[in-house]
């Protein structure tokens, strides 16, 4: 190599290697499975067998509310709007503790809460919630599913920190983060991305049995959903060995994919990243769901949509698009979407459902 050359390529390796120290450094790189912390004082009540359990899921949308159309709301990038207000995120707080409060479930499965993000002021969403939830739900676990110091996209241009989080009134005994697949991609947009798990509680139940409740959100649409289906395929698994092993489960939170027979029921630019075969069928071909598929096709759908696009072009919910899913072993005695009164608080809709546990 001529002397000349030298130099530069060795002023390359070294910028490239603090380059990459540097991502490195301002990253996360979960396992593939993690034993979380779980809070939950000892006073707190085991479920007994055969009791109902009333359970409900939200994807709360950070608190980030009704008033905007985000970047990343519509399929091409162009939402004008990069985040919410301190004073929209305090109304959605307050919005949803209400609800919660009005619908008092007995274990709720909740979506994008945020802690220490640029996007959301750097708020620890969850402390905010249990402050105004205290004395309903003394157990509680969490999982991230985004998280950096920094991501250099001109959207976000600093932290993120997205969560999915377990609320309780009983006993959890222990819980995992189990690492779904993320999107392909190049090496260093890799570290950036979002990486979507399912957040796995153990309830005990007082004859020695338990209940596992799995709470998850899977990617959002994109024009190449490949990676959808290899995180439907990661979650039929699991949930297949829960059932194998007789242990009942419920699995709820934002699948983002649509129920039989609505995609054509979309405007032709809605339909893109859905699949008209919904990935879906590898859950509710084995398993009941809520709302099940004659619901969210049927003559009244309409009460059966969960998602409200922030979207100009769309003024009412007009999808499903999160599930409740649970193992043949419980028995569900109710089950709706709460839309009433909460179209102005997130882009989801809570699905609550209320279910009998097996007796033996």
């Amino acid at each position: 190599m001529p002397r000349l050359l030298r130099p530069t390529v060795f002023g390359l390796l070294l910028i490239s290697a603090v380059v990459a120290g540097l991502i490195f450094s301002v990253t996360w790189r979960p396992d593939p499975k993690e034993v979380l912390p779980v809070t939950c004082p000892v006073a707190a009540p085991t479920l007994v067998a055969g009791q109902a359990i009333k359970i409900m899921t939200w994807n709360v949308q950070y608190l980030a509310g009704k008033r905007y159309v985000f970047w990343y709301n519509l399929i091409d990038g162009s939402g004008p709007d990069d985040r919410p207000t301190r004073e929209d995120m305090a109304f959605s707080l307050d919005e949803v503790a209400r609800v919660i409060r009005d619908e008092q479930p007995d274990l709720i499965l909740l979506q994008d809460l945020d802690e220490e993000a640029k996007s959301s002021d750097y708020q620890n969403q969850l402390a905010l919630l249990q402050e105004r939830l205290v004395d309903l739900y003394p157990c509680s676990t969490q999982a991230f599913t985004w998280k950096a110091d920094f991501v250099p996209d001109r959207h976000i241009f600093g932290s993120v920190g997205r969560k999915i989080v377990t609320l309780s009134r009983y006993q959890i005994e222990h819980a995992e983060r189990l690492q779904l697949p993320v999107a392909d991609s190049n090496l260093i947009s890799r570290q950036f991305q979002p990486k979507p798990a399912m957040l796995v509680s153990y309830l005990p139940l007082n004859d020695g049995g338990q209940l596992v409740a799995i709470n998850t959100q899977l990617d959002a649409a994109a024009l190449n959903n490949t990676n959808l289906k290899r995180q439907m395929q990661a979650t039929a698994a699991l949930v297949d060995k829960y059932e194998s092993q007789g242990t009942p489960w419920v699995i709820g939170g934002n699948f983002n994919l649509l129920p039989i027979g609505q995609f054509l029921r979309l405007p032709a630019e809605e339909r893109l990243g859905y699949s008209p075969d919904s990935e879906l069928h590898l859950l509710w071909e084995k398993y009941p769901m809520l709302p099940s598929n004659p619901e969210a096709t049927g003559i009244d759908r309409e009460q059966w949509l969960t998602y409200f696009p922030n979207n100009p072009r769309v003024d009412e919910p007009d999808r499903t698009l999160d599930y409740l899913f649970y193992s043949p072993k419980l028995q569900r005695v109710e089950g709706y979407v709460r839309q009433e009164d909460t179209q102005a608080i997130s882009d989801h809709l809570p699905v609550v459902g209320r279910f009998l546990l097996p007796a033996d």
